[in-house]
């Protein structure tokens, strides 16, 4: 038997699961739990409320506790795009820590390690500069949940 296996990074996948959290969140009017959020995306509720905590963190969501409690956003879809997003879940600084690991402590090694912070710094800005472009409210007008 074949086994297909994932390819994404953690860090990608972490960054489609919060999009798609976003878009769910706009899409209703009250809060929403992260058990509810879970069942939507077909992810764990305990990964769910990792990544919804970080984007509470950078102030894009809010978090209500009791049995009421959930998930909502703090401002409208339109003004928050996917930098916001990737930034809240710094995903640049991942992607240079593991290209970093595939470096050694040889002369060699540490000249490369330097090579790539500066090609993921230059990845990091181009990144930025086409998420910027982009809405959760976009996203939600091309969804259906």
């Amino acid at each position: 038997m074949n086994m297909v296996r994932n390819s994404c990074s953690p860090s990608f996948r972490t960054f489609g699961l919060a999009v798609q959290a976003m878009v769910v969140l706009a899409n209703n009017q009250q809060n929403c739990p992260s058990c509810f959020l879970a069942e939507q995306l077909q992810s764990e509720a305990t990964l769910m409320r990792k990544i919804m905590a970080q984007l509470a963190r950078a102030g894009l969501i809010e978090t209500r506790e009791g049995r009421d409690g959930g998930y909502r956003l703090t401002r409208a879809a339109g003004c928050i795009t996917l930098a916001d997003i990737y930034t809240a879940l710094h995903i640049g600084g991942e992607m240079c820590r593991t290209m970093g690991e595939a470096t050694g402590t040889h002369p060699f090694g540490m000249q490369m390690k330097t090579v790539f912070n500066d090609l993921v710094t230059e990845l990091d800005e181009c990144m930025l500069a086409v998420l910027s472009k982009h809405t959760v409210e976009e996203y939600v007008g091309r969804a259906i949940c």
